[in-house]
């Protein structure tokens, strides 16, 4: 590895534990960074909120009803993992498609106080469903056994625990033949098998030196699986790149200042693209307890960077201070350089504002950022304004010129996005839908879903991978839907090419998938 410095059954498991928090440090891993501090919070945060002792003659009142969207309706954590056969079927299950649908997201194990809580810091569960030869065979959901996990449940950890040990809650994606569950800011990656039982932390051969990211890039082209890792201690990120032999065969090191929070970037053909925005680091904050120690920096510029693949020094564009969410895909047209993304305005507070997870000013919309090389300056347009989260682009084109793109508006997290001081802000008639942009027409096709059907993240799936004059949409785009009337949710599949119609299938799942992060469609070998 090369390693440089830039100069510029259903079977069922109940919870049978309860947490236990962790004695306070100030030794600034994860661990503690984002974990051990909610014991702080959870004790020294309660002052004034009309909770502890009081004098023996004090009359005792109800406390205030408070709200924590973050842990409530279609973000509720469940309780039990579940195995189910043979899953029912409305329509009919496309037979090419065979593999697994995996999705992941916070789901926490054994919570005392819902306000030492963070929704980001849940407990990492897995959700996928087995599809093969026209069947839903089976569904399952699995925690991410990391050590804490292990202990919750009650089972033995196998070895010795690994540096900023965490329940990879954020993506989980296939790599080389392995699966592998992903969590930024420090933690290893989990490799679990195809049954998603957990098979430990994986280093990509012992080649992985400090953190990783939730939000890789993998181009089909060169073979190579990318990442931008950042780390609360760091003067600088890395940009890692993943060989085909699956070792780490390059690692960068580019001075940043103030160790900002960098959850996704982008790739093109030639360049790397570093998103450095204003949500940096709080060593005060660290130091005192704050669930998630990363607030709003007014003082840190915004500004885009482009690192070329080949190597050679950053090249800095200032923009306007936003906080970017997601890229859907990024790449090269003559000088300029096109990023599509999701943003939200400024300030973002990832702490929050005392809702149990992040709090935006606005709600997330669709962007297209232009990176003039030659003019050097960044040139931003909307591209589509209306809520929406979670972009995916037909993973054969990360890092090429693409067309289509697609992603989810669910109501309850635009509201909770707003939600203030635990309480959630007045119905604004958010509506659930799923989104396919066409990028080149500047249009857009839309699945309306009833009220109270929260849906996750579209990923696309490709009807014939191998075919080569497929067209970009040819295949289908599938999501795990809340089901109001059953209380349990459907992954529903839709034909790209049919968006607007009925779904192909709804799969009936035997219980619900909260509102989580993302996952990747895993195909069969």
């Amino acid at each position: 590895m090369t390693d440089s410095t830039q100069t510029t059954d259903s079977t069922k498991t109940t919870n049978p534990a309860q947490t236990t928090h962790p004695a306070r440090t100030t030794n600034p891993t994860r661990r503690n960074v984002l974990r051990g501090a909610a014991a702080v919070a959870a004790a020294g945060g309660l002052a004034g909120t009309g909770v502890g002792a009081g004098p023996a003659s004090a009359v005792p009142r109800p406390a205030p009803t408070r709200h924590f969207p973050f842990l409530e309706g279609a973000f509720k954590p469940v309780t039990e993992e579940l195995t189910a056969f043979d899953l029912p079927v409305t329509g009919r299950v496309p037979r090419e498609l065979n593999g697994r649908y995996l999705r992941t997201g916070p789901n926490v194990l054994g919570l005392e106080d819902p306000r030492a809580h963070h929704w980001m810091l849940g407990d990492g569960m897995v959700h996928g469903v087995r599809l093969r030869e026209g069947r839903a065979e089976w569904y399952r959901n699995r925690w991410v056994r990391s050590s804490q996990v292990a202990k919750k449940l009650g089972e033995p950890y196998p070895g010795p625990v690994p540096p900023d040990d965490f329940p990879c809650n954020t993506h989980v994606i296939p790599h080389r033949g392995r699966i592998l569950a992903l969590q930024e800011s420090g933690p290893l990656p989990y490799e679990l098998d195809d049954e998603l039982n957990t098979v430990g932390t994986y280093d990509f051969r012992g080649t992985l030196e400090g953190a990783f990211t939730a939000h890789t890039k993998f181009d089909v082209h060169a073979g190579e699986l990318h990442a931008i890792a950042y780390y609360p201690t760091w003067d600088h990120v890395r940009h890692l790149v993943v060989d085909p032999a699956g070792r780490v065969s390059r690692s960068t090191r580019i001075p940043v200042a103030d160790a900002p929070m960098i959850h996704d970037f982008a790739l093109t053909e030639h360049y790397v693209i570093i998103l450095d925005m204003p949500v940096t680091f709080d060593p005060a904050g660290a130091e005192r307890g704050d669930i998630v120690p990363y607030v709003w920096n007014d003082r840190h510029p915004a500004r885009v960077g482009v690192l070329p693949r080949a190597g050679g020094a950053v090249r800095w564009f200032e923009v306007d201070p936003v906080y970017y969410s997601h890229t859907l895909n990024a790449y090269e047209e003559g000088p300029n350089l096109v990023i599509d993304m999701t943003n939200f305005d400024a300030p973002f507070l990832v702490a929050g504002n005392g809702s149990g997870g992040p709090y935006g000013a606005g709600t997330p919309r669709l962007d297209r950022w232009t990176v003039d090389l030659r003019q050097g300056r960044v040139r931003v347009r909307t591209l589509d304004d209306r809520p929406q989260e979670f972009p995916r682009v037909n993973e054969a084109l990360v890092s090429r010129r693409h067309r289509y793109g697609y992603s989810a508006a669910a109501a309850e997290m635009a509201a909770a996005y707003q939600a203030v001081d635990g309480n959630p802000p007045p119905d604004q008639a958010f509506s659930n839908a799923l989104i396919k942009h066409d990028l080149l027409r500047g249009t857009s096709q839309v699945h309306r879903l009833p009220r109270g059907a929260a849906a996750s993240e579209a990923v696309f799936v490709p009807s014939d991978p191998c075919d080569p004059r497929a067209a970009e949409d040819d295949g289908y785009a599938i999501a795990y839907v809340h089901n109001p009337e059953r209380g349990a949710s459907d992954l529903v599949i839709l034909a790209a090419q049919d968006f607007m119609g009925e779904p192909v299938a709804r799969i009936h799942l035997p219980g619900r998938v909260p509102l989580g992060f993302h996952g990747s469609w895993i195909p069969d070998a």
